[in-house]
C-alpha cells in the first residue's frame, strides 16, 4: 500500500544518534546502488530526450540503449538493430545532467569492452521479460531495463515507469543475476506489489512526506529501487522525505541530503510516541 500525508515533524531522525551496527553495511549497500540506478536512469532519461530531437532520421535504425557511469560522468549510448549491432551516438552527462553540457559524439563505432559485457546481460534479460510469466505488465506503464556491472557482478534490474504525468510508481520491479559467463542463474520479483503515488494534482499543496509499505516476502528493508525512484521524482515532486515501513523494520529516506536511515519498528514506535506526547496537537 502507497500513501501520502502531511510533514509530522520527523526531520529530527536524521540527527537522532542511534545504535545501527546491524544495519549501517546493508544500508550502504542499498544506498550504493540505489544511486548507480538512479544514474544510469537519469542518462537514459536525457540521452533520450536529446537522441530524438537530435537524430530523428535514426530512429527507425534504433535497437535500444543503456546507460553506465564513466568515471565522474554518465553516458548514454544508443546502439542500431541487428545481430552485430554499432552503437549509434554517444551521450555524456556530468552530474548536473543538464542538456546544455551534455556532449553528444555521433560517430558511428564498436562497442567498447566493458559497452558489449552490459549489452550481453541488457539483450538477455529483454528476452527473459519476454518469455517469463513472472514479469506483469500493466496499463500505463512500461518497464525500464537497467543493466549495471558492478565490481564484477553483472544484474539486470527492471523498474516500471509511468507512461502518465504526475504518478510515481513503486513496486512491480524485478532483478535478474548473470554470472561470469552470462548464463542467468536468478530471477527475482523484488516487490510483490504495484504501489502508484500521484503528486502535483492539488494546486499549491505540497506532500512533504510520502510513503509504501512492504510485505514480509518484499523484505525489511527500503530497496535499491525504491531509492531510485525517489531520487528520480523527488524534486519535480517536491518530497521532503520518503517512507518505508515492514513488519520489523522503518527506513526513512531524507529527499534533500539523499541518506539513508533504518530504524527498527520498535524505536520508531517509541519516538513516535514521544513526539505525540510532547506535540498533541501536531
Amino acid at each position: 500500500m502507497a500513501t501520502t500525508f502531511a510533514p509530522i515533524l520527523l526531520l529530527f531522525f536524521f540527527s537522532t544518534s542511534l545504535a545501527q551496527d546491524k544495519t549501517d553495511e546493508i544500508t550502504d549497500s542499498i544506498t550504493r546502488i540505489g544511486k548507480e540506478l538512479y544514474r544510469s536512469e537519469m542518462a537514459s532519461w536525457y540521452g533520450t530526450d536529446i537522441f530524438l530531437d537530435r537524430f530523428k532520421e535514426q530512429r527507425k535504425n534504433i535497437g535500444g540503449y543503456f546507460s553506465y557511469k564513466d568515471s565522474s560522468f554518465s553516458k548514454c549510448i544508443f546502439f542500431e538493430k541487428g545481430e552485430n549491432p554499432q552503437v549509434l551516438a554517444t551521450i555524456k552527462f556530468d552530474s548536473t545532467y543538464r542538456i546544455v553540457n551534455a556532449q553528444v559524439d555521433s560517430a558511428k563505432r564498436d562497442f567498447s569492452g566493458y559497452e558489449r559485457d552490459i549489452y550481453v546481460i541488457r539483450q538477455l534479460a529483454v528476452k527473459e521479460i519476454g518469455v517469463d510469466t513472472l514479469f506483469k505488465g500493466y496499463n500505463n506503464t512500461r518497464f525500464n531495463i537497467v543493466p549495471l556491472i558492478v565490481n564484477g557482478r553483472k544484474e539486470v534490474y527492471v523498474l516500471t515507469g509511468p507512461q502518465n504525468d504526475g504518478v510515481v510508481i513503486f513496486g512491480n520491479d524485478y532483478l535478474l543475476s548473470f554470472d561470469e559467463a552470462d548464463i542467468l542463474v536468478g530471477v527475482r520479483r523484488l516487490h510483490k506489489n504495484i504501489m502508484p503515488i500521484e503528486y502535483g494534482r492539488e494546486s499549491n499543496q505540497e506532500v512533504g512526506i510520502t510513503m509504501h509499505s512492504h510485505s514480509p516476502e518484499t523484505g525489511d528493508y527500503i530497496t535499491s529501487t525504491d531509492i531510485c525512484t525517489i531520487m528520480l521524482y523527488e524534486k519535480i515532486a517536491k518530497w521532503k522525505q520518503h517512507i518505508v515501513m515492514s513488519k520489523d523494520y522503518v527506513s526513512i529516506w531524507n529527499c534533500e541530503t539523499n541518506q539513508l536511515v533504518m530504524l527498527t519498528k520498535q524505536a520508531w514506535e517509541r519516538i513516535y510516541k514521544d513526539q505525540q506526547e510532547r506535540h498533541p496537537n501536531k
